[in-house]
Formats: structure tokens, sequence, C-alpha cells
């Protein structure tokens, strides 16, 4: 269910569907790039627009947020992925990261 920075470098590198579920202004000050924003207060109604049969990646701040909508996703039959750390942990590797309004 959780995934190492490593792991998900490599997908995310390959074209992985990624959503972010922390606060707008969280995604605005830094989000990891290519990144979408689906708060997770909005992921329930967000279902319908997930792509099927794809792993979906989920990120938030450390991976405490991004584990409960995992948990979410997957009991709606979805294969999601949680990063271990979050995007402080992408950060704190020295990743590259952008700010400002998010991917449509």
């Amino acid at each position: 269910m959780e995934v190492g920075l490593q792991e998900f470098q490599e997908a995310h590198r390959e074209g992985a569907y990624v959503i972010d579920v922390r606060q707008p202004d969280e995604y605005v000050a830094a989000h990891i790039p290519e990144v979408r924003l689906v708060p997770l207060n909005s992921l329930a109604g967000a279902f319908s627009t997930l792509p099927e049969n794809t792993p979906i990646y989920i990120v938030c701040a450390t991976g405490a947020r991004s584990l409960h909508a995992t948990l979410a996703l997957r009991r709606a039959g979805v294969e999601a992925y949680s990063l271990a750390g979050g995007t402080m942990g992408w950060i704190r590797a020295g990743l590259p990261v952008k700010s400002g309004a998010p991917v449509a």
C-alpha cells in the first residue's frame, strides 16, 4: 500500500497518475511537478474522474492523509499507493518542486 521514494520516482518518471490530497494552499506553496490536486475532503466526489484500470499514486505532506486516501480507494476497488514520507520526503531528498496553481 505504501511505496518508498525510489519506487514512486520511477512510477512518476514513467507518467503515473498521481494525486495530491493536501489542501489547495499547501499545494500552491510547493508540490511535486505534474501532480493533480484532489483535496482529501473532495476525494469521494472525484472517484468518477479517476482513470480506470491504472494504478493511482497519492501524496500529501508526510504520508498520513495519503495513506487514509489510499485505504479509501482500495476499499472502492482502485489500485492505489501512498508515498511514504509524502511531499516533505520528496523535498528533503532534494527533488524538484513547483509552486502555483493546480495542474488541470
